[in-house]
């Protein structure tokens, strides 16, 4: 039987970061990590933006070069994927019947894309965005497609929108909900988008519910629900993620939409952590709501904590959240949770494509989506870090710097 002192269960961003933060902490005991995927490790976001767009290629996206993980003893464990767990045991079993043991156990499985539970959903041309074969499949067919359906109006649909709009594909965006981003951002910064992508070409439709995917062997169209089929040779499917947590809540671990985990990122089983996107917690950030929070930011500094805790000097998760999305010209950076906020205040013109939308709860910064706006999102961060209550005139005032609104509200 294989044993690792410390195996880290997926490959993405939480697990290379462990991997690579045990090692820096001068751990010297036997590091495994299983990964689903076939490649080293990989950075996810270019993967809806620079790498779709062929402006990058697959070596300039590897988290480390191939050879970085051997040098140091990380056995790489490609193309398996762990089916069950035995938490009593500390062992698991991947899909080829491989039994593995353990001493600590890192669960960095992330999530598998949501489908489209309609009619024709797998038919050939359907795309989802989360893996490299993912994109590298739509790549590879996209030289015969004149027309591309995107299915859910997040930031994966709109940045996938935007590449495809620069390759002068026709674009239709269907959402279901009443503007873009509704889960994620403010309504400010939802009109924003839409009048961009519109702008730059793009169908964007509303309150669309989607039928079926029309097709024989390959897609065709999408039906409407008011029986409109909307052309498409490929239709990408961004609704969210499922998170992959099943063989730990079949081994008895709390959760339910992810894995629950406590402040040190323990899950309820023994000797099992859980980060990054499948990981449950209470954030505070989001005044201790239990959440999953799907970044890279949140990935990593989750993986930091726990190299931390596993060499010696038990460390809770407390990172501020941080996010960003490029589409078109415009770099959205996000600092902060926005959930639950009761007031937003425009700070610029968006006229100008150069803005920030800041949102407050009771009178508190919470969060600020900053668009082409970067002074802001440096700055802003110790709005959110310290829970600053300028007013909203304060706020909206771009003749005063944040950096200088938060000195001058720090000296009342």
């Amino acid at each position: 039987m294989m044993h690792y002192d410390i195996l880290i269960v997926g490959g993405g961003h939480g697990g290379a970061q462990a991997a690579i933060a045990l090692r820096q902490a001068k751990f010297e005991g036997s590091i495994g990590i299983v990964n689903a995927e076939p490649e080293y490790p990989y950075e996810r976001p270019p993967l809806s933006k620079d790498y779709f767009a062929r402006d990058k290629a697959f070596e300039r996206i590897m988290i480390r070069p191939a050879a970085f993980w051997a040098e140091r003893s990380l056995d790489m464990l490609l193309g398996q994927r762990v089916e069950t767990v035995d938490a009593a045991a500390h062992s698991v079993t991947t899909a080829d019947g491989t039994v593995i043991s353990y001493g600590n156990m890192i669960w960095a499985t992330g999530g598998s894309p949501r489908q489209l539970p309609v009619d024709g959903s797998n038919l050939r041309g359907m795309h989802v965005v989360r893996t490299r074969a993912d994109v590298d499949a739509m790549l590879d067919g996209l030289d015969d497609v004149a027309e591309v359906v995107i299915v859910g109006g997040g930031y994966i649909g709109l940045e996938a929108a935007a590449v495809l709009r620069k390759m002068g594909k026709k674009v239709t965006v269907l959402e279901a909900m009443d503007r873009v981003l509704a889960r994620v951002a403010g309504e400010p910064l939802s009109r924003f988008y839409e009048a961009e992508h519109r702008a730059h070409g793009v169908d964007l439709r509303l309150n669309v519910e989607i039928a079926a995917i029309e097709g024989g062997d390959y897609v065709t169209g999408v039906r409407l629900a008011d029986g409109e089929v909307v052309p498409a040779q490929m239709a990408i499917v961004g609704i969210g993620i499922i998170p992959a947590v099943a063989p730990l809540l079949t081994a008895g671990a709390a959760g339910g939409a992810g894995v629950d985990v406590d402040a040190y990122c323990r899950t309820s089983l023994p000797d099992i952590f859980a980060i990054g996107d499948c990981a449950a917690h209470a954030n505070a950030f989001a005044g201790g709501n239990i959440m999953r929070v799907e970044s890279v930011q949140n990935a990593n500094d989750m993986a930091n904590a726990v190299a931390k805790s596993l060499t010696g000097e038990l460390t809770e998760y407390h990172a501020v959240p941080w996010f960003w999305s490029n589409q078109y010209d415009l770099r959205l950076q996000t600092v902060g949770i926005s959930a639950g906020y009761d007031a937003t205040v425009l700070r610029g013109n968006p006229d100008t494509r150069s803005f920030s939308l800041v949102y407050l709860k009771s009178g508190h910064v919470i969060a600020l989506d900053c668009v082409n706006a970067t002074k802001d999102y440096v700055q802003g961060r110790a709005f959110v870090t310290e829970g600053l209550s300028p007013t909203p005139e304060q706020l909206a005032n771009t003749e005063v710097t944040l950096k200088e609104l938060a000195a001058e509200l720090a000296a009342t």
